[in-house]
């Protein structure tokens, strides 16, 4: 019997933090749907607009939106498949091969994702305006400062799962370490692959910090940073904000919801070592 009402207090904790959770999405749907004055006025704080609207949907395809959605899936795709490839790569030599510092080198790699982003786009901003490489979607190399450790920290724990009398096997049988590697190893820590390569897509495609630093120019704008500009002079279009927040968030909607045994297998199935 107490274990019973302790469940149910439990369940009943749970709902509530889901519902605080999820509250802040579900407020943005709604106010993007509520009409500039209701937003503000008399209405502010109600859940069901008075005069619901899809004007701000409306302006947001009449701006940049398109275009800076279209920067987003170029730019992200391209990080997404070579940090994936770098990841792999890297992360197998740190799981398999012996070398002097193996464990320091996984720690700096690690401690590259704690430093804040302000610190490197300085230096980033110099050598790329030296390259002419502003305002393009090179943008994508600095990607990996945000994106690559945590990759490469997921994968090494499915690469070392792994067993390594395959490798020995293949080894006999006259087969190459790279060969081993792309046709061995790679398959079987597919799995670990996917979960990184999606948690690097949704990294890349909220990153807004390094493209408004490097590609201010209107025409390379992701969505993030489009949404930044939904402002005048001397106010910000809240209703628009609130729109195109919906539309960017879609996208990666739609990933988790797809792929979220995927996810949470690709997270776990390394965790334990048999």
């Amino acid at each position: 019997m107490k274990k019973h009402y302790i469940n149910k207090y439990l369940l009943i904790i749970i709902v509530l933090y889901l519902c605080i959770i999820l509250f802040p999405f579900i407020w943005v749907f709604i106010t993007s749907f509520k009409p500039e004055k209701e937003i503000w006025g008399d209405g502010a704080l109600k859940l069901i607009p008075n005069n619901p609207t899809f004007t701000h949907y409306q302006e947001i395809f009449k701006q940049n939106i398109l275009n800076s959605l279209k920067n987003s899936l170029i730019v992200t795709f391209v990080t997404t498949i070579y940090v994936s490839f770098v990841a792999s790569l890297a992360a197998y030599a740190i799981a398999r091969l012996k070398f002097f510092g193996k464990n320091i080198l996984l720690s700096l790699v690690l401690a590259t994702s704690m430093f804040p982003q302000m610190i490197i786009v300085g230096p980033i901003y110099n050598a790329f305006e030296k390259l002419g490489l502003l305002n393009s979607y090179a943008v994508v190399l600095p990607y990996s400062s945000i994106t690559l450790p945590v990759a490469i920290f997921i994968l090494v724990t499915h690469f070392a799962k792994i067993p390594t009398s395959l490798e020995e096997s293949a080894s006999i049988d006259g087969a190459s370490r790279l060969t081993t590697f792309f046709k061995i190893i790679l398959p079987l820590a597919l799995p670990g692959i996917f979960t990184a390569a999606i948690i690097v897509f949704i990294s890349a495609w909220n990153e807004f910090l390094l493209t408004i630093t490097l590609n201010p120019d209107y025409a390379y704008h992701t969505a993030p940073v489009a949404i930044n500009y939904l402002k005048g002079q001397f106010q910000v279009y809240w209703g628009q904000v609130a729109a195109a927040t919906v539309v960017v968030t879609i996208p990666t909607l739609i990933i988790v919801l797809l792929f979220q045994k995927q996810i949470i297998s690709g997270l776990t199935s390394g965790s334990v070592k048999e």
